[in-house]
């Protein structure tokens, strides 16, 4: 699929968080692009409040590191350190950023002030940064609840709804495949940084299932894995370009017999429901516990 890129100034980039991130320990958030060319069919921007102010198509912050150099330049001097989420909206490593090297120069300037960085990301590409990506890790101020729990200033995430290439190549067919991501996560973990499996979201009765969890947080595992975090499908928007509308369109489309009951658990909301969330929970954390790797990052 080929997609208008635009080029965009914004006046700002860096996020700051009301609290700390349970789940990726980040106090920030940025996103060097708006959209993403993986078309993934449940993507919770589409249709959700975090895709309001998104552009059609892809978009990249052209001035975005000039915009970063003010706005950290401002946290490091209050010393309002806390880990960036790099990649919370969209991959920071989307095929563009060979051209752009948006991301590339916000690692630059993260390292220049000092900050901790979580890079969530789908991409080999990040392959390229490592040699920044160690001198951030050994650089960064890390705040000092999580200095002794996490060692170096870097974390780096690959996610995955599924480990199944058929699945895959039907929810996510322009996404790296995932044995590409879990190769590239090996390279990482040999590399020294501390990485981990973010299986977000999950997909309900197709990658959920007891079976299909052993086998991924195995194969996480395997690959060098840190930590395995997880959590389930969200359906937003009534659109026709709406996560909640292209999945149901999908599942008609490849799985018709899972439509009632994905339909029944979600209800008349955007998430599936509190008990199979709660299920969905402890069969990951017990199924951790056999493989012997952590649920959280630390």
């Amino acid at each position: 699929m080929k997609y208008v890129v635009q080029e965009i100034k914004v006046k700002s980039v860096l996020n700051k968080q009301r609290h700390v991130d349970d789940w990726f320990l980040s106090g920030y958030s940025l996103n060097p692009y708006s959209g993403c060319s993986f078309n993934c069919v449940y993507c919770y921007t589409r249709g959700s409040k975090y895709g309001e102010h998104q552009v059609p198509g892809l978009a990249v912050k052209i001035n975005g590191p000039q915009v970063l150099v003010k706005q950290l330049k401002n946290q490091a001097r209050k010393k309002e350190y806390a880990f960036i989420a790099l990649g919370s909206a969209t991959d920071p490593y989307l095929p563009l950023e060979e051209d752009y090297k948006i991301t590339h120069e916000f690692l630059r300037i993260i390292l220049r002030f000092q900050f901790p960085v979580h890079i969530l990301t789908r991409s080999s590409l990040i392959l390229r940064d490592l040699d920044l990506l160690t001198k951030i890790g050994e650089k960064a101020i890390i705040p000092r609840e999580l200095r002794d729990r996490v060692g170096k200033g870097v974390i780096i995430s690959f996610s995955f709804s599924t480990m199944d290439p058929e699945l895959a190549r039907i929810f996510e067919p322009e996404a790296p495949e995932p044995d590409v991501r879990l190769e590239t996560m090996k390279k990482c973990k040999e590399a020294g940084f501390r990485v981990g499996a973010v299986f977000m979201p999950l997909l309900p009765y197709l990658s959920d299932t007891p079976e299909s969890l052993d086998y991924m947080i195995g194969r996480a595992k395997k690959q060098g894995a840190d930590f395995v975090l997880a959590a389930g499908l969200t359906l937003f928007g009534e659109g026709p370009a709406d996560c909640k509308t292209r999945y149901y369109e999908t599942l008609e489309q490849h799985f018709p017999e899972k439509v009632e009951e994905t339909r029944a658990l979600f209800g008349n909301s955007f998430a599936p429901s509190r008990k199979y969330q709660r299920e969905l929970y402890l069969r990951v954390k017990n199924l951790c516990k056999d493989h012997g790797i952590r649920n959280r990052v630390y």
